[in-house]
């Protein structure tokens, strides 16, 4: 009975680190307000940089999500770089991303 009790007092680690980014997104989506996307964007940018989940890679369409707010800003060329950079570590969104990509370099 002891095990069980130690074992279950020991914390999990998760699979990605999300640190404040989900609240910030829904803040950004909720409102609508682009004064709120340098905020989104920050956070965002710390969880693909500063990954300290399991896997320690960011989690599965957020270097697009990245992409597409740079892209917002004008900034195309990043944009393209994070785009390809989902496509690197996560092949299966290849042929969604791949349509984004082939889009922007028009």
């Amino acid at each position: 009975m002891s095990v069980f009790i130690l074992s279950s007092c020991s914390s999990s680690k998760t699979l990605y680190s999300w640190y404040d980014y989900e609240d910030k997104a829904y803040q950004y989506q909720k409102k609508g307000k682009d004064e709120l996307l340098p905020k989104t964007m920050k956070e965002c940018l710390k969880v693909i940089e500063k990954q300290k989940g399991i896997r320690n890679t960011p989690p599965p369409g957020l270097n697009a999500e990245y992409g597409y707010m740079l892209y917002k800003l004008g900034k195309k060329e990043e944009a393209l770089n994070f785009y390809k950079t989902e496509i690197l570590l996560y092949p299966e969104s290849e042929i969604y991303v791949s349509r984004i990509i082939k889009q922007l370099e028009q």
